[in-house]
């Protein structure tokens, strides 16, 4: 063998090592990392996929609920520093755009890129909504704003945390109805609901399947959609757009995200799994159930969402400004 056949063979090898490495793929249990505690959209969108990616690939899926730093940084840091092989992957919320650049307002380290993310499908794509408690006093989304402007500053909403999605929605509001909020931040959207729902807070912006069950026992009313249009699981319950907040529109999507350096074979094996479990009936089944429909979108699809959503985002964090 010349220099030429031995440069050749060389050349092979990693195609040859990736090939056999996406056969074998999973030969382990893979790791789902959440970045948020429990309740929220994130953990609600990996819950049923879960298992149902577990069936397809014939490996355990374990969903690490790993929140921290607020918004879900900690939890989006750990799954960027993970060896890109396959076996930790994130299912993370739109809010995944924002943090670096709030770390880059207040000039801090920042825990992560974008860039060091590969999109591997989008699962749901809900708009954010405005709930109260059922016993409040307002019964509209027009009560609520009249009464924030004899009163700024004293009406309470809770977050998932600092330019978290949950946080952005309601600033996005607040900005356009001119009215002036008081922001309590949380690890996720589970403990804001808990919040609320103990009388901690006033307000919270949610995702529809995290308010559906608090709506249907008569704990919660929804009084806005940020969504362009109302939804099936909750029809009566306007958008702001309709209400004249024309510059309000705010979608809590989740998707599922690996490092941007997964060889290309695994991520392809992937792919297809999640365009095999997002026709899933079980699958479809516990979303309708929740309250959310599924909103998928392969690859290609949901990294052009992820680019303009991302865009519209981080103009509203500029607008928003340092806040702590």
């Amino acid at each position: 063998m010349d220099r030429r056949d031995v440069l050749r063979a060389a050349a092979a090898l990693p195609l040859l090592s990736g090939s056999a490495f996406a056969q074998a793929y999973p030969a382990r249990n893979i790791t789902m990392i959440v970045p948020f505690p429990a309740g929220g959209q994130a953990d609600l969108a990996a819950r049923p996929v879960a298992p149902a990616l577990e069936r397809i690939l014939g490996k355990a899926v374990i969903v690490d609920n790993r929140a921290g730093g607020g918004g879900g940084s900690v939890g989006n840091a750990a799954a960027a520093r993970a060896e890109p092989d396959g076996y930790t992957l994130l299912m993370t919320l739109s809010s995944l755009a924002v943090l670096p650049e709030a770390d880059r307002l207040f000039d801090r380290p920042v825990a992560y890129e974008v860039s060091q993310f590969m999109p591997i499908a989008r699962v749901l794509a809900d708009p954010t909504l405005l709930a109260v408690p059922a016993s409040a006093p307002w019964k509209t989304a027009q009560d609520f704003v009249e009464d924030a402007r004899k009163r700024p500053g004293q009406i309470t909403y809770g977050s998932s945390g600092p330019y978290g999605t949950l946080h952005v929605a309601m600033e996005m509001f607040a900005s356009s109805a001119g009215i002036k909020l008081l922001h309590v931040p949380f690890r996720g959207a589970g403990p804001a609901l808990t919040a609320i729902l103990s009388g901690t807070v006033q307000a919270i912006a949610a995702a529809p399947g995290t308010l559906k069950p608090q709506v249907d026992d008569g704990k919660l009313r929804v009084l806005g959609n940020c969504g362009a249009r109302r939804i099936a699981s909750f029809p009566d319950v306007p958008t702001f757009q309709e209400l004249g907040y024309k510059d309000v529109e705010m979608y809590i999507w989740a998707g599922l995200f690996a490092q941007s350096t997964l060889p290309t074979p695994i991520a392809s094996r992937l792919r297809e799994a999640m365009a095999q479990v997002m026709t899933s009936p079980d699958v479809l089944k516990a979303f309708e159930t929740s309250g959310s429909l599924v909103a998928y979108q392969d690859a290609p699809a949901f990294a052009e969402f992820v680019a303009v959503d991302s865009a519209r985002l981080i103009t509203a964090v500029k607008k928003i400004g340092k806040v702590e």
